[in-house]
């Protein structure tokens, strides 16, 4: 009789379901709308259809019933943790083995395929997170845009205002960044775009999508935008290495995944390889999978198999 495992990628913006039979083979993905919040009563019908939608939708790829099938392991991981859902999870996803986990968790074991490492994540927020073989973890940053997230795409937006304003004060350096900022807002001077910021037309996802922009001044040539890639580099790359420090031996190796939109800058990037890779042992490369492929992982492990994934789809960032 055939076996069927289940991983979830519950985001902000979308959620993911993957399941896989006894051997390790993706035979079905399904997709739906976020899952994040649970809070309120219409948060928690969202949720719910959102995870039934994605479970339906991956199990009629599959060619299985969902209102039949009982997953032998279930894995979902999910953005603010899983403190409030997981007794929704259990009650409406049939699984005989079920964890309910945070996203770090499964981006991390998608990022190295289940094997022991750690990730950088630099998107709207930032956070370094890993694990060892002995599967003990460490995690830093993460504090939200308040009191952190050093290095995000936000992080990187808000350092160009500020540049921007100084400059427009006369008390900062020339820059470009104002003129681009502008440019791609209509805000008719960098006091009145600082002042947008603040307002719910321009949540912080938004905003931290301006990082491109900055990357874009860097490659032109200006020197504070790429004073401020660099800055960013480094930033997630003392992360990486406080994690680091926890969990492996000097010199051990350690493969250090990174995920994010602002390392699609390769400024940023080749700064961010080259201060982790000072470190003996350490190896920098992309994810080899997303995260639901690693709540699919997670869940193999969860029964004590080790499986090694095929036919794995390329998840929808």
């Amino acid at each position: 009789m055939s076996q069927y495992f289940l991983g979830v990628d519950g985001g902000q913006s979308s959620t993911t379901a993957i399941v896989g039979d006894e051997h390790g083979r993706v035979i079905g993905v399904g997709r739906s709308g976020p899952s994040n919040h649970v809070g309120a009563a219409e948060g928690h019908s969202k949720f719910v259809n959102a995870i039934r939608g994605c479970v339906k939708a991956a199990c009629a790829e599959a060619g299985l019933d969902a209102a039949g099938v009982r997953f032998v392991s279930a894995c979902l991981g999910f953005s603010g943790g899983p403190a409030d859902k997981e007794s929704i999870v259990k009650e409406i996803v049939p699984s005989t083995l079920t964890t309910v986990t945070h996203d770090g968790l499964i981006a991390l074991s998608g990022a190295t395929a289940g094997a022991p490492g750690l990730i950088t994540i630099g998107g709207t927020g930032s956070f370094a997170f890993g694990r060892n073989a002995a599967g003990k973890t460490a995690r830093a940053g993460g504090w939200g845009y308040l009191f952190g997230d050093e290095g995000s795409g936000f992080y990187v937006v808000r350092q160009a205002l500020r540049a921007a304003l100084r400059c427009e004060e006369g008390w900062g350096p020339p820059t470009a960044l104002g003129g681009v900022l502008l440019g791609a807002t209509g805000a008719k001077d960098v006091n009145e775009l600082q002042h947008w910021f603040y307002t719910t037309e321009f949540p912080r996802p938004r905003i931290a999508a301006f990082s491109k922009l900055v990357d874009e001044a860097a490659v032109n040539g200006d020197e504070t935008a790429r004073e401020i890639l660099n800055e960013a580099a480094q930033q997630l790359a003392t992360i990486a290495g406080v994690v680091r420090r926890q969990l492996f031996q000097a010199g051990e190796a350690v493969r250090v995944a990174y995920i994010g939109g602002v390392f699609k800058s390769a400024i940023l990037l080749a700064r961010f390889q080259m201060l982790v890779e000072m470190e003996d042992g350490n190896q920098v490369g992309p994810p080899v999978y997303g995260p639901a492929a690693g709540a699919l992982l997670e869940a193999y492990g969860a029964t004590g198999a080790k499986c090694r994934l095929s036919n794995v789809p390329e998840e929808k960032p």
